[in-house]
């Protein structure tokens, strides 16, 4: 059993081989990859001071814990977490910001390039041969030059994208829940006229309920049949049926999509489109970043129970002055 210097530690469901080991350093870990409660005894439910998870806690799990005091969130998007249940059970929450924006920025501009330029396509027709036996791939459709791209969510992910393709000359947009006074890029306060005013519309916004499939049939019309949806924010913002209705019928050109709205399934109609990169979820999937966040975890839960002050708390649990152990 844990000791008052190793507090029991609750790994609910999958979790980063990497981070798991950190965590093991530092405190008393059970693991329970299958996600069944049943497999703690009572004894052990009521020893649990700490849960790390890297997707989503069931309220029923966190009530099941008595002596629960802090949830580590391994990931920005934290809406697998009940945030304000925990709140208002006393529980903290944090989660894993900044040490993964420049890799997920990355991602989303190489997203961006490969769906512009069609390059999984060419690298296929170099691959299979037909390069040799038909001839040079087709020029492209589109290009960057000239282009604006109007950014949903223009948070510390979406600044590193909009910081990178400032350097291809491209027009840049924005639409948050409040405009901005420390960026000088034009805000447009819909999300539709955000659409209409963008060649190409890059999701970087977090999921829940306030961005629940705000990107739907209306949006879509709106970017055009010229326009480019790309997605590195969450698969539950787009209406993901609307989505394929519109590129199927041209209503939109193309889309790059690293999240889906039921992952890791995709539908057959999306994966059988030509005009769409469709990648795993794999925005920040590098060992190097994965192990800044595992370590980011770990800090805080440090902190907590050496009675210091969070690191990365998320907004609900400032709001309820829990950022720091009593």
């Amino acid at each position: 059993m844990p000791t008052s210097t190793q507090p029991l530690v609750l790994v609910y469901g999958p979790y980063n081989a990497d981070g798991l080991a950190e965590l093991g350093r530092r405190f008393e870990v059970r693991h329970l990859a299958s996600r069944d409660p049943g497999e703690l005894s009572e004894a052990e439910r009521g020893e649990v001071r700490a849960v790390a998870v890297a997707g989503h806690l069931p309220n029923a799990v966190m009530d099941a814990l008595p002596a629960l005091e802090i949830v580590g969130h391994f990931g920005v998007g934290y809406d697998g977490v009940d945030a304000r249940h925990a709140a208002e059970r006393g529980v903290a929450v944090t989660n894993t910001p900044d040490v993964l924006t420049e890799e997920v920025a990355d991602t989303a501009l190489a997203l961006v390039l490969m769906t512009v330029r069609e390059l999984h396509h060419a690298e296929a027709h170099a691959r299979s041969g037909e390069w040799e036996r038909k001839g040079a791939y087709p020029l492209t459709r589109f290009s960057l030059r000239g282009k604006t791209v109007g950014i949903m969510g223009l948070g510390r992910i979406g600044l590193a994208i909009a910081r990178r393709l400032e350097s291809f000359g491209v027009a840049i947009r924005y639409h948050n829940r409040s405009e901005r006074t420390d960026v000088a890029y034009p805000y447009d306060p819909s999300l539709e006229a955000l659409a209409r005013s963008s060649d190409i519309l890059l999701n970087v916004a977090p999921g829940g309920a306030s961005t629940d499939k705000a990107i739907d049939a209306g949006v879509l019309r709106a970017l055009g049949p010229d326009g480019i949806l790309i997605n590195v924010g969450r698969g539950s913002t787009v209406d993901e049926p609307a989505l394929i209705d519109a590129l199927e019928q041209g209503t939109i050109a193309a889309a790059g999509l690293d999240v889906f709205a039921d992952e890791p399934r995709i539908p057959e109609r999306l994966r059988n489109l030509r005009n769409t990169v469709l990648l795993p979820h794999v925005a920040s999937a590098s060992r190097d970043t994965r192990i800044l966040m595992g370590n980011l975890v770990a800090d805080n839960l440090s902190r907590w129970f050496a009675g210091e002050t969070l690191e990365t708390p998320v907004p609900e649990t400032r709001e309820a002055g829990l950022t720091r152990r009593a």
